[in-house]
């Protein structure tokens, strides 16, 4: 019975794509406007946008359709409000150039907005002057591929983010440029994602930002220039490989804050000049391995309740701190890390320090606690205090040491 729907149904979808039609829309067209032509389409048409520019706002997609663009039309909202939304399942956009956003107080405004939906496609656009970009609403199995989205966000309480999931699954966000918008991507209960080679910059707080999001994938992106790179917020299993965080700089900057995270990898990713390369609160089981931090202020920042982590084979080059940690007791462990200050030696040549490595000065203690000692930092008095901790620790946790320190810094690009 169940094989017999699916056979109609399949038979159903090759009928309408057999007598899909393509309808054309231009100045001097039959059909002049994209409203027109969605109103006159029926299910799984092509309609093909000529290059010129519509002004069009709360344009309805309510059947699967392909729109396609044909060297990049302009839709202008004039400011005026939404300007698609998509409330059918299977509906691709393509290749449109999309501006005027009406900024709402009331209404998250979106140059296009995908509601409910099911296997959709958002491709080759480039969006500006916009409040929200791209917002996903509820919406599964889609995917939102090489897009362009450029803001001119000025203060975060009126402006949108780029890109934003909210109640979705397996979506696919990939090769997307995003700027100057207040969150670059933003997820919320958003499970089974995959970010994938994205670039995200200059954007007002987070390159990045996640709250309640579990399964997720995150490789290949970059967050550079942003008021902080990446926060992660009350989630579980979440994998974030070969990603680069440079250059978040600020006095709450940061490349990738975790929060309330447990189960996680964190692997070859890039930390650098960063205010604090990662900044952890309350975040378990994860394995942070392979990774770069390089000419950071702090490489790693760790507040409490933080436990049973894992620190290995991670290349800690010329921090001004490589850990901060504000408390004595530890179980976390670090393992076969390389520390570009470690001074110890390795006479059995193994590439293994004979002397462990103890990454928390005391310094970053008192900085800590009174920041304005920071001025302090490369005087005679801090190397002092900090020698002698090392001599005989006192402040600093007992047993937060790198017991077998590698001699040379593993390779990265």
């Amino acid at each position: 019975m169940i094989l017999h729907k699916w056979i109609f149904l399949l038979t159903g979808f090759l009928t309408q794509l057999a007598f899909a039609e393509t309808i054309t829309v231009c100045t001097s067209c039959d059909y002049n406007s994209l409203k027109q032509a969605i109103e006159i389409a029926k299910a799984c048409d092509t309609i093909l946008v000529k290059k010129g520019t519509y002004k069009e706002y709360n344009i309805v997609v309510d059947k699967p359709l392909t729109i396609k663009g044909e060297n990049y039309p302009i839709l202008d909202g004039e400011d005026k409000g939404e300007i698609i939304r998509i409330v059918s399942d299977g509906v691709t956009i393509d290749g449109l150039f999309i501006i005027n956003v009406g900024t709402s107080y009331t209404s998250d405004h979106a140059a296009i907005r995908v509601v409910r939906s099911e296997n959709f496609l958002i491709q080759n656009v480039v969006l500006e002057k916009l409040f929200f970009g791209i917002y996903l609403e509820k919406s599964n199995n889609g995917k939102v591929y090489h897009n362009k989205i450029i803001g001119d966000a000025q203060d975060e309480y009126n402006s949108g983010n780029g890109i934003q999931l909210w109640y979705c699954k397996n979506v696919v966000v990939e090769r997307n440029i995003v700027q100057k918008v207040r969150d670059g991507i933003y997820l919320e209960f958003s499970d089974f994602i995959t970010i994938h080679d994205n670039v995200s910059t200059e954007n007002l707080r987070y390159g990045l930002h996640f709250m309640f999001s579990n399964d997720d994938v995150y490789t290949n992106n970059t967050f550079e220039n942003n008021g902080a790179g990446v926060a992660v917020m009350f989630s579980k299993r979440i994998i974030m490989r070969n990603n680069t965080f440079h250059k978040n700089w600020g006095t709450a900057a940061f490349g990738l804050l975790l929060k309330e995270i447990n189960d996680a990898e964190i692997s070859g990713n890039t930390f650098k000049e960063n205010t604090v390369g990662i900044h952890i609160e309350g975040s378990n089981r994860i394995e942070y391995k392979n990774n770069n931090f390089i000419s950071n202020g702090y490489a790693i920042k760790v507040l409490g309740a933080c436990y049973t982590n894992v620190f290995k084979r991670n290349n800690f080059l010329y921090n001004s701190f490589d850990i901060s940690y504000n408390s004595r007791l530890n179980d976390n462990v670090f393992k076969n890390n390389y520390w570009s200050s470690y001074t110890g030696y390795d006479l059995d040549k193994d590439g293994i320090g004979d002397v462990p490595y103890r990454p928390v000065k005391l310094f970053s203690y008192i900085v800590n606690r009174t920041p304005e000692t920071i001025i302090l930092m490369r005087s005679l008095f801090i190397d002092i205090i900090d020698f002698s901790e090392k001599v005989s620790p006192v402040f600093t946790p007992d047993y937060l040491l790198d017991a077998q320190p590698l001699m040379k810094a593993l390779p990265y690009d």
